[in-house]
């Protein structure tokens, strides 16, 4: 009789595992996080400080999050072929490449993560005006595999990329708007 139960008991957690992991590899296979804010700036100055990687990762949430980051850059200076690698014990191993611009309206860049979790994802600014304002968008999008999609289920990835996207914007503004007088 005991072993019954435990067969049993063994079968319905067996269930519930297989369960679950359909649920989990039945998630989207891709997703895309973004956010938008205004800034009192022309689309010119903007486009500037995220066409140029240098000033990018002055305002870059990732790459202030740790001052010990390693940031190397590579190819040109700005626009398509510019790139940076960056090595962090916060924010693990990567590259960004710059695959693509419309000035000043819009920059999409290649982001490869190594370590910890390898990804492969595109990022996409767009600037849109609006009077004295343009609108940034920060955007992220790529595959979702198996071990993404299981993680994700436990915690959200829009809250916690989105989070630092709009910091980062938050950052792009106080770098761009003049100061009040």
């Amino acid at each position: 009789m005991k072993e019954q139960v435990t067969i049993t008991t063994m079968a319905i957690i067996a269930v519930l595992i297989g369960a679950f992991l359909a649920f989990v590899a039945a998630r989207p296979n891709a997703f895309r996080i973004q956010r938008t804010t205004g800034i009192k700036a022309s689309p010119e100055k903007l486009f500037a400080m995220i066409n140029d990687l240098r000033q990018f990762n002055t305002w870059n949430p990732f790459a202030v999050a740790d001052p010990n980051v390693k940031l190397t850059c590579s190819g040109a200076l700005g626009g398509k072929g510019a790139a940076y690698d960056w090595q962090s014990v916060k924010m693990g191993v990567g590259r960004m490449e710059i695959v693509d611009t419309a000035p000043p309206l819009k920059v999409v860049a290649k982001l490869n993560f190594v370590k910890p979790v390898e990804a492969h994802n595109v990022v996409e600014f767009t600037l849109e005006p609006e009077g004295e304002t343009t609108d940034v968008t920060w955007a992220m999008h790529g595959p979702m595999l198996f071990l993404s999609k299981l993680m994700t289920t436990f915690m959200s990835m829009d809250r916690m990329i989105g989070d630092e996207f709009e910091k980062g914007l938050a950052n792009m503004m106080a770098a761009a708007e003049p100061e009040s007088a």
